[in-house]
């Protein structure tokens, strides 16, 4: 399984709790920032964009990326151990 990091930009007219509960579903998840989470799963990035994307009304963003070879943070809303072994 690998990690995904999720960015997004809700629009005034999200719902936050229908993302974020969406987002739990992947069961092995970070939430990293305010508008940044950390999934495992064995899905693609491609899967996880269709699966959030129907919790984004128009006019949000949504960045997703398969977590690469090197990361840093500071000062994140998550626990480092856990960034530490999934990242």
């Amino acid at each position: 399984m690998d990690c995904y990091i999720i960015s997004y930009d809700l629009a005034d007219d999200g719902d936050y709790d229908a993302l974020f509960d969406a987002i739990k579903e992947y069961g092995t998840w970070a939430h990293v920032t305010e508008s940044t989470w950390a999934v495992v799963t064995e899905l693609s990035a491609q899967d996880i964009r269709k699966d959030i994307g129907q919790y984004l009304p128009s006019g949000s963003r949504l960045l997703v990326v398969k977590s690469g070879v090197e990361s840093a943070w500071r000062n994140v809303i998550c626990r480092d151990e856990w960034l530490k072994k999934h990242l």
